[in-house]
C-alpha cells in the first residue's frame, strides 16, 4: 500500500471518528437518568422512557467499540501493519478496507 492509499484511508478513518463523536454528542440526552414522577408521566410512558434510555446506552456502547477499533486501525497504520491480514499476512483488498477500515483479516481468512 503506497502513501497515497494510506492517506486516503487515514482521512476515511478520521471522518468516521468525527461522525461518531457527533453522534455521541447528540445521544447524550437519551442516556440521562429517567425521572420517577408518575404525576407527570404515566407508567407506560416511563417504561417507554426506560426502553429509550437502554437503546441510547446500547448505541453509545456500539459507538465506543467502533471508535476503539478505528483507533486500533490508525495504530496499525502507524506501525506499517494496516492492510495486511493478521492470520496469513496477505494483503487485504482495498475495497474491503474502504467499506470497513477496521478489517484485520483477508476475505479468505474471515470466511474460514
Amino acid at each position: 500500500m503506497n502513501e497515497n492509499d494510506q492517506s486516503r484511508f487515514r482521512a476515511r478513518i478520521s471522518a468516521l471518528l468525527t461522525e461518531l463523536a457527533q453522534e455521541d454528542a447528540l445521544g447524550q440526552s437519551g442516556q440521562a437518568t429517567v425521572e420517577l414522577d408518575q404525576q407527570a408521566v404515566g407508567r407506560l410512558s416511563r417504561m417507554d422512557a426506560l426502553q429509550n434510555q437502554a437503546m441510547a446506552k446500547a448505541s453509545h456502547l456500539r459507538r465506543q467499540t467502533l471508535k476503539t477499533r478505528l483507533e486500533m486501525a490508525l495504530r496499525r497504520m502507524d506501525e506499517g501493519e494496516f492492510g495486511y491480514c493478521e492470520d496469513c499476512g496477505d494483503n487485504i483488498v482495498q475495497a474491503r478496507l474502504m467499506l470497513d477500515p477496521t478489517a484485520t483479516r483477508c476475505t479468505s481468512c474471515a470466511k474460514g
